[in-house]
């Protein structure tokens, strides 16, 4: 799997501006573990079941769902229902859309326990996101990879490291031709919690 770059550096794949936005810094290093601790301790964690051919198993993290809409349905309709918004998360919300100018009206919160914990390859394509769907995802704690693939072309697979406070945005037709996964590890690794604001229709 080749490295992925945001930046310009011949040795790696620049992934398309239209497609990605990354700022590693987003939060500092004191409001990020500021934040990281409080989800920790605060958050209604739920784990969730999912169909995998014939069987039911739980699915390999814990969830959470803050925003304005009444619940989440994932893309295995597994519905996560609504908490309010807290004064932090609706504060990171703001600031997210004010930077960079798009509208959000909930997060969903995964939490990956351990090296165990993963995400498989998939796409944010569900109809209630709307067309081209733009999503903000932020990073707290342990350094995951979070890999790409195209969909009719497998092969080609890349791999960005995300650090605690990092903010990618996905946006764009990145959703119609990307797929996207975080894997499990055989390294041992700590939490990892990741936010992602989405702008669901209702």
């Amino acid at each position: 799997m080749s490295q992925l770059s945001l930046f310009d550096a011949e040795e790696f794949y620049e992934f398309p501006k239209d497609l990605l936005e990354y700022k590693e810094n987003f939060l500092s290093r004191e409001e990020a573990d500021l934040l990281k601790d409080y989800l920790l301790q605060n958050t209604p964690w739920e784990q969730r079941t999912q169909k995998m051919y014939d069987k039911t198993v739980l699915t390999p993290r814990l969830t959470a769902w803050y925003g304005d809409a009444q619940s989440y349905k994932s893309a295995d309709n597994n519905t996560t229902e609504r908490n309010e918004w807290t004064p932090e998360l609706y504060a990171l919300k703001e600031r997210i859309e004010k930077e960079f100018g798009y509208q959000f009206n909930g997060v969903l919160l995964n939490l990956y326990r351990d090296n165990n914990d993963s995400v498989a390859w998939h796409r944010d394509k569900e109809s209630r996101y709307g067309k081209r769907p733009v999503i903000a995802s932020i990073s707290l704690g342990q350094t995951r990879n979070f890999d790409f693939r195209k969909r009719d072309h497998h092969q080609s697979r890349y791999s960005l490291p995300l650090p605690h406070g990092a903010l990618l945005i996905m946006k764009g037709d990145l959703q119609e031709h990307w797929e996207h996964r975080i894997a499990k590890s055989t390294v041992p690794m700590k939490e990892r919690i990741n936010l992602t604001f989405r702008l669901i229709n209702q």
